[in-house]
């Protein structure tokens, strides 16, 4: 054989390296940059390099306007997200939106007075902050705060700060608005300048919507004249910018249609599992508690072994849903997109301090499906807004006034529950294929996870939750009668059909794609996170316990049962454990009802079920009689230190029970009714009075 000389090697080897680069392309090297991954790649949500300097980022940015928000369910986001578009488009300012998780706050005393800082915080559960904001109330409550130029809570550090509020409650709740009137009070204290009264918007009435834009009119008022600001008229301006991508197919890997983010794209989907990172979970068992035709209430079996997720027996369970087949089509049909709804799409904000709000590049109908709240309710504002890009001259005057008249808006929009497609179809309907899809990105609010109480113990099934859901359904009257379809529970309905053999699951006329994105949710897989809570069993199980929880706000209670039955079978002592628990009828929607028995068999005495059935007789009865009729029982309880817990609808029941129970201790101890009042209270502030309400 002949030898090599120096030039055939040299020859040979670059053979070689080249063959294994054209092989390694793609996989190794020249791997196409994912515009959304600095976002998304890790588990957490968290941001590479990015500053938590909120001075920084604004002057780096020219900004003179930040918009903080403390969100729970993404509706304080959206306001911000409006605020700081209409502080844009409206008189000019270099507006951003900041999570106030993001930023650190030690040095807001250099805040400059040429500035503008806006706060738009909802109040979560009993005068809670939300979970993003809960470090910036800590910090701005604390009693020993100190700031960056060494000022503390005497000396006025604050005094350069301009700011609004706006926050987000349900007076239905004893702690309405809590967070916002707290944050406000201690801006204040702390020397800083309120420009204009404190809005807050109430969603128990079901005026939040008309409480914000009553808010922000005075409010633009007094901070253009602060700030020296010249109103113009305001022009559609785009936040992002769609690019539609012609080398892209969805089935290109490096696509996303409808992965929560890179990990789940790449098929390597890791902890720690939050709201940021779902993780995909098998449903294990679901089956039917309701004994009617005509109305559903579900229960599900939820496995995380092997997620390393944990909970504790009262916490909640967060299901990632995603939108129903009919819905996602009558959004794109109306707006003369149905044929572009697999083109892949790259998405980029057009401001340095926008975020995207979903990983791209994707396509329209991974977007509006996994992504866009296209279900929810519609603002005035948001439906004023898209007058611009009506087919026609009459429906732009349409339009118009909806936007305009709000009693008129109510009647036609609000009272009817339309969602935006649904709007657009009943103004006209000839397709809207002048409204940009930005606008829509823009205006539709983040498809939120929804949350159920977990309805097992941690103790007896630490690796297994349970859910129990009623599948909703509104019916609205008027001439087009409109049906109104829970998204989630829909979503569970079909997923338990799915589960029980049924090989095209349409609950209520509905589609879903349950298998998920690429097929990933195959064989009954649901994505999820647990939310952990304050509403928890004393830590000594002997206390006694008062539960009511008529309907579904059974569901922690049984929970809690389960828990206090096995620690009875284990020879712990169990303490006196009371519930009151009302349905309709015995013999349609009384939930669990075997297992009751079954749990007193194990308690004994100490377990005691007290029933009301709203439609078993001629007279209505709910819990709150039953309370009134048990009443030298609960007293004595209670002043035996018995926790008291209450599960359900916050806006008659909760309400109506906690007044029940004032009066119960006013009456059994010889004391006035507001002395009464007063005692509930003070039980509330102890934690000896939970609630796990909802509206």
């Amino acid at each position: 054989m002949a030898q090599l000389d120096t030039l055939d090697l040299i020859v040979l080897i670059a053979l070689l390296a080249g063959t294994a680069a054209y092989f390694t392309k793609g996989t190794y090297w020249g791997v196409p940059k994912d515009p959304y991954a600095a976002s998304f790649a890790t588990a957490n949500g968290a941001r590479a390099g990015k500053t938590r300097n909120i001075l920084e980022k604004m002057d780096e940015s020219g900004k003179n306007a930040v918009v903080f928000y403390g969100s729970q369910t993404g509706t304080a986001e959206d306001y911000a997200s409006r605020l700081a578009k209409e502080g844009s488009s409206r008189f000019g300012l270099r507006t951003m939106v900041a999570d106030l998780e993001d930023y650190d706050y030690e040095n807001l005393d250099t805040f400059p007075a040429d500035k503008v800082a806006m706060f738009v915080l909802a109040t979560y559960g009993e005068g809670e902050p939300t979970d993003n904001a809960v470090d910036f109330y800590e910090f701005i409550m604390g009693e020993d705060i100190s700031f960056s130029g060494g000022g503390g809570a005497d000396s006025s550090p604050l005094s350069d700060l301009n700011f609004v509020a706006f926050g987000l409650g349900n007076n239905t709740y004893e702690h309405y608005n809590a967070l916002v009137r707290r944050v406000n009070d201690a801006l204040v204290k702390l020397g800083a300048h309120r420009i204009s009264a404190a809005g807050e918007g109430d969603d128990g009435a079901g005026t939040m919507e008309e409480d914000f834009l009553a808010w922000k009119e005075p409010m633009w008022t007094e901070l253009a004249q602060k700030m020296n600001l010249e109103e113009r008229e305001a022009v559609y301006e785009p936040v992002f910018g769609i690019t539609e991508r012609d080398d892209l197919t969805p089935d290109t890997k490096e696509v996303y249609v409808g992965e929560p983010n890179k990990n789940h794209l790449e098929g390597t989907s890791r902890g720690p599992y939050n709201s940021h990172n779902p993780y995909i979970a098998p449903i294990v068992e679901s089956r039917e508690v309701f004994t009617v035709k005509g109305r559903n209430c579900l229960h599900m079996e939820i496995d995380v072994s092997g997620s390393n997720l944990t909970y504790q027996t009262g916490d909640h369970i967060a299901v990632w849903p995603t939108n129903a087949g009919r819905e996602v089509d009558r959004f794109l049909d109306i707006l003369g997109w149905s044929d572009r709804r697999h083109k892949v799409i790259s998405v980029k904000g057009l401001d340095p301090t926008a975020r995207v709000p979903f990983p791209t590049p994707t396509t329209y109908d991974a977007a509006i499906r996994y992504h866009m709240e296209i279900c929810g309710p519609v603002s005035r504002q948001f439906v004023a807004s898209l007058a611009a890009f009506a087919p026609d001259e009459a429906s732009k005057d349409e339009m118009t006034r909806l936007g305009e008249d709000k009693d008129y808006f109510r009647e036609k929009i609000s009272n009817q529950y339309l969602n935006i497609a649904q709007v657009l179809e009943r103004v006209c309907e000839a397709k809207w294929s002048k409204v940009p899809f930005s606008i829509m990105m823009e205006s539709i609010q983040k498809l939120q996870p929804r949350y159920y109480s977990i309805s097992s113990s941690s103790l007896v099934q630490k690796t297994k939750i349970s859910i129990t859901a009623v599948v909703e359904e509104i019916r609205v009257p008027g001439s087009k009668p409109n049906i109104i379809k829970g998204v989630t529970t829909n979503y569970l309905l079909a997923l338990k059909q799915k589960q029980h053999g049924e090989p095209d699951p349409d609950p209520h006329g509905l589609t879903y794609a349950i298998t998920g994105p690429r097929n990933k949710y195959d064989g009954c897989h649901v994505p999820v996170h647990v939310r952990h809570s304050n509403f928890k069993l004393p830590s000594d199980p002997s206390k006694p316990i008062i539960m009511v929880g008529p309907g579904s706000g059974v569901a922690p209670f049984r929970g809690f049962i389960q828990e206090r039955a096995a620690q009875a079978k284990a020879g712990e002592k169990v303490g006196k454990t009371i519930l009151f628990y009302g349905c309709r009828k015995p013999t349609e929607d009384f939930l669990y009802k075997d297992e009751w028995e079954m749990y007193k068999q194990a308690l004994g005495e100490s377990f005691e079920l007290f029933t009301a059935f709203s439609r078993e007789t001629a007279e209505k009865v709910y819990v709150q009689q039953r309370l009134s009729e048990q009443a030298t029982l609960i007293n004595g309880l209670l002043q035996q230190k018995a926790n008291f817990y209450v599960c359900g609808d916050a806006s008659n029941m909760a309400r109506e029970v906690n007044t029940m129970l004032g009066q119960i201790v006013a009456n059994q101890r010889g004391l006035s009714a507001e002395k009464g009042e007063e005692i509930v209270k003070s039980m509330r502030s102890t934690n000896q009075y939970q609630e796990d309400v909802w509206s």
